[in-house]
């Protein structure tokens, strides 16, 4: 099976998207995608979701899947925009409603909000299988980070989210509602359970200091060899004491607070309130 992974960068978020081609069908699957926003005016535009438009559309690609591996916490989905645009399913794993509830009370939604995962149109389960074209894939739950992330396989590779950086950077934080870091151990070695030769495909870098360039791209066995936080010589405490000690020095993302409220909605902006204009929440000193 022949499979082409075209990542795509914002440099504002840190985020890589990809867009995964079965180059036999050419049906597709894009993989966490971004929203831009501009804080400090409240403004949203589609600079990175008309890029991975151009793209699935350049290359005459039928898109089948809408992925998100989590309810980010450090940008906007533009699930709906791309789904408008070129069709697909807008999909994220079945533990999503966890956080919908947690958050759901966060903002103080009303009772209409669902907190079912209905806003998506489909929710895949802990090792449930499904097609990119011909391209064979898994989901796979890998709480830790949140405890709703997921990890795909398609094809021979991984796409993790945030369950893993680059080997020089390390893994994410786990300090967020719901959060574990002792979940993200076990994820982690669920996933290294994978052949050394696994390429993994990573949702954020930070370019690690020293290093010149950003990466997407690193494989199971460097992750095993290599990753500053979680090698193959790195016990189960010894991993949620440094992840815990880390965490407590870490500030809020800039976007948590947006971001959340958009995409646990499925990427969905609030409806306009009778002025005709739409509003997100603060909530003041609570995170």
């Amino acid at each position: 099976m022949a499979m082409h992974v075209e990542p795509f960068f914002d440099p504002s978020t840190f985020t890589y998207s990809y867009v995964v081609v079965d180059e036999e069908t050419r049906a597709c699957a894009v993989i966490d995608s971004v929203l831009d926003y501009d804080a400090a005016a409240a403004s949203t535009s589609y600079t990175n979701a008309d890029r991975l438009v151009d793209y699935v559309r350049s290359q005459e690609l039928r898109l089948e899947w809408i992925l998100e591996t989590h309810v980010h916490a450090d940008h906007l989905s533009a699930a709906p925009y791309l789904k408008q645009r070129l069709g697909g399913r807008i999909t994220i794993g079945s533990h999503v409603d966890i956080i919908q509830e947690t958050f759901g009370k966060v903002f103080n939604c009303d009772p209409e909000f669902a907190r079912n995962g209905s806003q998506f149109d489909h929710l895949l389960k802990d090792g449930e299988r499904f097609q990119v074209g011909s391209l064979d894939a898994i989901a796979l739950h890998t709480p830790g980070h949140t405890p709703a992330c997921m990890s795909y396989r398609i094809g021979d590779a991984l796409f993790v989210g945030d369950t893993l950086f680059m080997p020089d950077y390390g893994t994410a934080r786990c300090d967020f509602p719901g959060g574990d870091a002792r979940a993200l151990f076990h994820s982690i070695h669920k996933l290294y359970e994978f052949p050394d030769a696994t390429p993994v495909f990573l949702c954020h870098d930070y370019k690690a200091e020293g290093r010149e360039h950003f990466q997407c791209e690193t494989s199971i066995g460097e992750q095993r060899r290599n990753n500053v936080h979680i090698h193959d010589q790195v016990t189960e405490e010894q991993f949620v004491q440094m992840r815990t000690e880390r965490d407590a020095q870490l500030s809020m993302p800039a976007l948590i607070l947006p971001s959340v409220q958009v995409n646990m909605r499925a990427g969905e902006l609030p409806e306009p309130e009778k002025n005709g204009i739409r509003y997100l929440k603060i909530p003041l000193d609570l995170l």
